[in-house]
Order: C-alpha cells, then sequence, then structure tokens
C-alpha cells in the first residue's frame, strides 16, 4: 500500500497550506490561530488526495489507494498520519460523510480521461471537488445558519472556474480538457497544447465565458459572508477576493490562457485584501439564494432544489 509505506509522518497543516496554496496562506493571516490551523488541516488532507491522483503514474495503484482511503474514513481510523487527523478534524467538526465522498469522487474522476461535455458536467465536477470544500469549510469555522451553505458551494465553485480558465493549458498535457466540449467543438486535450488558430480564438471565448460564469457563483459566494464569524469572514473575503484577481489578471492579458500561468504578486494581493476588508457584507438586505445556480446540481448535497 503506498498511503501506508510513505506517509510515516504528518507534515505540519500550516506549511502544506503556505507551500501549495500560496493565495489561501496569504488569507490565513486573517483568521484566527485555531481556525487557521483547522483550515489548514483540511486543506492538506484536500492536497493529500489530490496527491494520490495525480503523482502515482498508475491509474490502477491510484485507485486502489483511494479505496483504501474511503475504507478508512468508514471505519473512523487510518494507519495514515494524514488520514487519521482529518478524520480526527471531522468528527471535530462534525462534518458531514456524503459530502466527504462526492470531493473523494470528483478527485477520483480525474483518474478517468476527462473530456467534459456540457456545462451540466462542469458545474457538477466543480461542486466535487470545490463546492464540497466550501460546505466543509462551513464545519470548519462554525457556521451556524444552514442558509450559507449553498452560498458556500458557490464560492467554491466560482474559484474552481477560475482555477480550470487558469491551468486551460497545464490541464491538457495531462490528458485533461475541463472546458466542455460543447463550447470548443470537442477539441480534443492536446490540441489545446499547442492550439491552431482557429483553437486560440475558441480557447479565448472559452476563458472569457468560464470567467464570466464565475462571476455569478461569486457574487453568490460574498452573499453568504454575512453567515460566517466576524473573524473567519475576514479571511475568507480576503482569500474569495485575491483568487477572484486572477480571474482579473487573465481578463486583463485579453483571456490569452497560453501567456502563462496568471498569478497576483504581494502588492495587488495587498491591495485586494484591503479593499476586501472594506466590504460589509452586511450592508445590504439579505436576498435568498438563486435556485437556478443549482440547476445542475440535482442530487448533490445542500445544493439549492427549490424550484
Amino acid at each position: 500500500m503506498l498511503m501506508s509505506s510513505t506517509a510515516k509522518s504528518i507534515e505540519p497543516a500550516v506549511s502544506v497550506l503556505a507551500h501549495h496554496g500560496k493565495s489561501f496562506r496569504f488569507a490565513g493571516r486573517f483568521l484566527d490561530k485555531q481556525q487557521l490551523e483547522d483550515c489548514a488541516r483540511l486543506y492538506r488532507f484536500c492536497r493529500f488526495v489530490d496527491d494520490l491522483v495525480d503523482e502515482v503514474s498508475d491509474a490502477d495503484a491510484a485507485q486502489a489507494e483511494l479505496d483504501f482511503l474511503k475504507r478508512d474514513l468508514e471505519l473512523g481510523h487510518s494507519s495514515v498520519p494524514v488520514v487519521e487527523d482529518f478524520i480526527d478534524l471531522a468528527s471535530q467538526c462534525q462534518m458531514q460523510s456524503e459530502v466527504i465522498l462526492e470531493l473523494i469522487r470528483g478527485i477520483e474522476s480525474d483518474l478517468q480521461p476527462v473530456l467534459v461535455s456540457t456545462d451540466a458536467d462542469l458545474l457538477r465536477y466543480c461542486y466535487r471537488v470545490a463546492g464540497t470544500v466550501g460546505l466543509l469549510m462551513c464545519d470548519v469555522l462554525g457556521v451556524q445558519d444552514p442558509k450559507a451553505k449553498a452560498h458556500a458551494i458557490d464560492l467554491g465553485i466560482g474559484m474552481q472556474l477560475t482555477n480550470i480558465a487558469r491551468d486551460v493549458q497545464e490541464d491538457a498535457g495531462m490528458g485533461r480538457r475541463y472546458v466542455p466540449g460543447q463550447w470548443l467543438g470537442e477539441i480534443a486535450p492536446q490540441a489545446l497544447s499547442n492550439p491552431s488558430t482557429r483553437e486560440s480564438e475558441l480557447l479565448v471565448e472559452s476563458a472569457q465565458r468560464l470567467l464570466s460564469l464565475a462571476e455569478l457563483y461569486y457574487e453568490s459566494g460574498k452573499a453568504g459572508l454575512r453567515f460566517l464569524p466576524p473573524r473567519a469572514r475576514q479571511g475568507i473575503k480576503v482569500a474569495a477576493s485575491v483568487y477572484r484577481e486572477i480571474g482579473l489578471v487573465i481578463a486583463a492579458r485579453g483571456f490569452d490562457v497560453s501567456a502563462g500561468r496568471a498569478y497576483v504578486g504581494l502588492p495587488r494581493k495587498l491591495l485586494v485584501a484591503c479593499r476586501a476588508l472594506l466590504f460589509d457584507p452586511c450592508a445590504k438586505t439579505y436576498a435568498p439564494h438563486q435556485s437556478g445556480l443549482h440547476v445542475h446540481l440535482k442530487g448533490l448535497p445542500y445544493a439549492n432544489q427549490s424550484p
């Protein structure tokens, strides 16, 4: 078993966050110490599961590891320190097992050839790999109001759509195409790595479409910030704003996703953080969640199924 033989020790959670999630670590400065530690523990687990899929060349071996992981979660005990720590965190924060399993299913789907076909497929994938994280963050941060959950899903989806727009060519190099085939005329991932002129035009249009869609979900996510405890609200406001800024960097390049990996430098992060901290999500009257944002999420935990 790869997990039991390689995960002999557990790297401090905040160190993992600082190395792999620089935008989130920056935002973590606005959380209190316990909130930061628990959010980092959740991030470390998500990163661990991601790596089981992305860093193992043998898909069958990776699937076996994921099966062991799901078994350990069901048993409530693991010999793998990272997994055991997450089991403790999940129990401490009363996380729902159905949400955790959807997260794993989303990451697990990357073991198969990834050729997203429709808007519905795209949004269900984004729910599984990122909307679920929004739900688990609600548990970690002690959010009590159930109305927060639909908005937390949307914030995760907005971030994942940004991530997909940023990483189109990197994902193509791994044989993955998350941009719906409906938008691209079913272009194969290999073609996205070295696109023709027409394919480049389609990629620009698709990046613009992804980021426009992301804006709808960011707006819903922002509407739900009012349900967070005050200190946690500050950190999540900054995290969401800094991640959204990646999309603005891409937009400033004319949505050219082949122009290198988009990132937000520290001076710009500080400016974005200042603006975010001045935003008061409670200043406007709360409008109920727009169920249309979840029309493609039927049957998934905590999706808004209202007519």
